[in-house]
């Protein structure tokens, strides 16, 4: 299994070193980083991360700003990021932090180290364990925040 990891240096933490972090504790994943510009420089990388480099599946780490402008580049990451999967035949897990998800740093960064980290375990299971996220479906899982849970009746 080989996981591909673009992340970028708008981020204001080194995301794509959790990502890393993370991938230690299981044997026998390799992984492949890149790093680019911004988010909008993404999907053509997470493309030729399976393309070029053979990776099974790819987080994506991207930052988002405050600014209008900034939330119209993530629609723009977004749309292209699903143009790679489809083109590629593979999943690319988008991992973005929102600047307006928090009014603190100290709460953006706990939101963002724990969403990279659901988000790496996400992906090794979508390519070894597929089963255990079935057993996970409509639990109310939150990547960032604690889980919700069920509706139930």
């Amino acid at each position: 299994m080989k996981i591909g990891i673009v992340d970028t240096t708008f981020s204001r933490i080194d995301m794509g070193r959790i990502a890393i972090d993370e991938l230690k504790n299981y044997a026998g994943v390799k992984y492949v980083r890149r790093t680019v510009p911004g988010i909008k420089d993404i999907p053509v990388e997470a493309k030729k991360l399976i393309e070029e480099e053979n990776c099974d599946i790819v987080v994506t780490l991207g930052w988002v700003g405050r600014a209008e402008k900034d939330a119209l580049s993530y629609i723009a990451l977004s749309v292209g990021k699903i143009i790679a999967e489809l083109m590629t035949n593979k999943h690319i897990i988008d991992v973005t932090i929102h600047e307006d998800e928090a009014e603190d740093e100290k709460t953006l960064l706990r939101v963002a180290e724990n969403r990279v980290r659901e988000h790496v375990r996400n992906a090794i299971d979508l390519v070894r364990n597929p089963e255990r996220l079935t057993k996970h479906a409509g639990t109310g899982q939150r990547q960032g925040y604690e889980d919700i849970g069920p509706i139930l009746k």
